[in-house]
């Protein structure tokens, strides 16, 4: 597994270092993250000398919050192999509190240019079946049994949870309905004969992706193998009112909610004043080698376990 492991790293990187990305190699630590109420986040602090002051400092969960300040200050396609943390989840199967993150950035790219290099670095790696697209919308008609987004506009969301057999909690929003619905009555439905690329999320799902022609969908698709997620990926947001409308909604959301509490960087939209066109994909290597080497649990292919 340690050879597979490192092959599969290997030729990762050629696959890169081959198409001209810049490799990078960004900190671990961050003064300040993205907020993403989706997820919980680990805190450690620093001592500053003479013992009497402390800084706090954040683990990342992904490398996002740095590459982008790269891309802003260089425009260059780069990529990451790195650690990430995420706190608050189960061990073992498929998840890890550290794990191995593989993201890079396209210049002047979308979303559906991101797709198809993502299927080359499988083909690269591994003998996979051809990848199906399937848009959220359709994935809602096929197996939850009625129109995503007739539902929302018209407010019986709950509605359709519970004829699904769903209990929904009165405080759901819109968003919290559409996680319900899709977490137990859609995404165990995907295919598994073939790698899936859901696609075209709906726009009241908050994320930093730039906003579908049609206005109710974004720029967004999500990669399954095997019904396990292994990749995120976006047409990046590259309006700073955007950015920063979304780092205050999410910011507020996460100091209400978060288990651990950690700063914003009020100006981070600032960068995006000058920010290129780009595509983003985030893809967990650990899933991916699992996936590739025939394993069932995360755990099996990895060096040293977290227990």
């Amino acid at each position: 597994m340690l050879r597979e492991r490192a092959r599969i790293t290997r030729e990762t990187r050629a696959f890169f270092d081959s198409r001209g990305y810049l490799e990078t190699d960004t900190p671990l630590l961050s003064g300040s993250l993205i907020p993403e109420t989706c997820l919980e986040v680990f805190m450690t602090e620093r001592i500053l000398p003479g013992g009497k002051k402390r800084k706090p400092y954040w683990l990342v969960p992904s490398p996002e919050i740095w590459m982008k300040r790269l891309i802003a200050g260089h425009r260059t396609d780069i990529y990451q192999i790195c650690k990430c943390f995420r706190n608050g989840e189960s061990s073992g199967h498929l998840h890890s509190p550290e794990f191995t993150m593989l993201e890079y950035y396209t210049m002047n790219a979308d979303y559906l240019y991101s797709l198809s290099l993502t299927e080359n670095l499988l083909r690269t790696l591994h003998r996979f079946p051809p990848l199906l697209r399937i848009t959220v919308s359709d994935a809602f008609a096929e197996w939850a049994g009625f129109d995503l987004y007739r539902a929302a506009e018209e407010g019986s969301l709950a509605e359709e949870a519970r004829r699904l057999g769903l209990d929904p909690p009165p405080s759901l929003d819109t968003g919290g309905l559409y996680d319900l619905i899709f977490i137990h009555a859609v995404e165990p439905k995907l295919p598994r004969e073939n790698p899936v690329a859901l696609m075209d999320y709906p726009a009241f799902v908050p994320c930093l992706a730039k906003k579908g022609k049609d206005g109710r969908t974004a720029e967004r698709w999500e990669l399954y193998i095997n019904g396990v997620e292994l990749a995120n990926c976006y047409s990046e947001e590259t309006d700073p009112e955007e950015v920063r409308r979304y780092f205050a909604l999410e910011g507020e959301a996460k100091k209400k909610n978060a288990l651990v509490d950690h700063a914003v960087d009020e100006d981070y939209w600032k960068i995006f004043s000058a920010f290129p066109a780009c595509s983003g994909v985030a893809l967990g290597l650990d899933r991916l080698i699992m996936t590739i080497a025939g394993r069932r649990s995360i755990d099996a292919v990895l060096p040293f376990p977290m227990p």
